[in-house]
């Protein structure tokens, strides 16, 4: 199931194995969390126990099984918290039995911040809650919630803003919701102006706002954004890298036949991103935008081979975006 339905879920049942998995560490925290306070632990040094995944290997990891029928103290249940557990096919097979007939009053939960290893969502006896990073639309509706029950009134264009400054950070965007409320108070109305005012923007929204002014020849735009980045330590060749990927992107979905949602699940892109890449894409023609992926992506091999320096291949990646007459 998706993060956004897990605590709904616990109100019904708790079940007695979860592997909640996914990069968003806020979201993982938050289930932790939802899972505790479900659990209704008044002791916790007897009957909220943390394991780390390295450690389980060999009789550790079959003791480890052994342990998980152990009764609860003074509570109705005993929460097992693993992180970072990461097991072959192989070490599977001592908790499978247990997975298939767990211990009734302990609740087992593997918390993941990657996908390696054995895939265990799709393991007998166990509940997914996943907690990867979710699409645009979905944090902002997620946020646009977070902060009406913060005690701002939100407006939809504000969240949406807010979700793009802190690059679809969860974490950092109940950080900034707390921030709002000291600054705002209760019942502050959260605009598009507020955002823009109290919100920093976030190093990876810059370099998409940079992409952005490349595609549209809008130099003195791209000049600014990239003054801001560079005084704050940002890399000439990680925006060179940047303008690389984003003409790259621009050449494939302008190739790819079929429709925005389609391309979208064959690149990993939002439909809506696809849908303005075309837009762009067609604006500066096939040739032209091929023509500017080739000459990034040499520069950016001739940076990296040594062969430029890396501010001169930054610049020269300039003139061939707004100056191509003088190249």
């Amino acid at each position: 199931m998706k993060f956004a339905q897990f605590a709904k879920s616990l109100q019904e049942e708790i079940a007695p194995v979860y592997v909640i998995e996914g990069e968003e560490s806020y979201f993982r925290d938050h289930a932790v969390e939802s899972l505790r306070a479900a659990c209704n632990i008044s002791q916790p040094l007897l009957n909220d126990m943390r394991y780390e995944g390295e450690t389980l290997k060999g009789e550790k990891l079959a003791a480890f099984r052994d342990g998980l029928y152990s009764l609860p103290f003074m509570d109705e249940k005993r929460l097992v918290r693993v992180y970072e557990f990461y097991p072959s096919e192989r070490e599977w097979e001592v908790l499978k039995g247990y997975c298939e007939a767990p211990c009734p009053s302990t609740v087992l939960a593997i918390v993941n911040g990657g996908k390696k290893g054995t895939d265990l969502k799709k393991k007998k006896g166990v509940v997914h809650v996943d907690c990867s990073r979710a699409d645009r639309d979905t944090l902002s509706r997620w946020l646009f919630r977070l902060m009406q029950r913060s005690g701002l009134q939100p407006e939809g264009d504000a969240a949406e803003l807010m979700v793009k400054y802190c690059a679809q950070d969860a974490a950092r965007m109940k950080k900034e919701t707390e921030k709002l409320r000291l600054l705002l108070g209760d019942g502050g109305k959260v605009t598009c102006a507020a955002v823009e005012e109290y919100i920093a923007k976030d190093a990876e929204y810059k370099i998409f706002e940079l992409t952005q002014a490349a595609s549209k020849g809008n130099y003195t735009l791209f000049s600014e954004i990239l003054y801001d980045l560079l005084q704050k330590g940002y890399d000439e060749n990680a925006v060179l890298s940047s303008l690389t990927a984003h003409f790259k992107t621009l050449l494939e979905v302008s190739r790819v036949r079929g429709s925005d949602e389609g391309v979208g699940k064959q690149l990993g892109m939002h439909p809506y991103s696809v849908k303005a890449s075309r837009e762009i894409a067609r604006r500066l023609g096939e040739k032209r935008t091929e023509e500017l992926y080739r000459a990034l992506y040499g520069l950016s091999a001739g940076m990296r081979g040594g062969l430029y320096v890396k501010t001169g291949a930054l610049y020269s990646a300039m003139a061939k975006i707004f100056f191509p007459q003088t190249n």
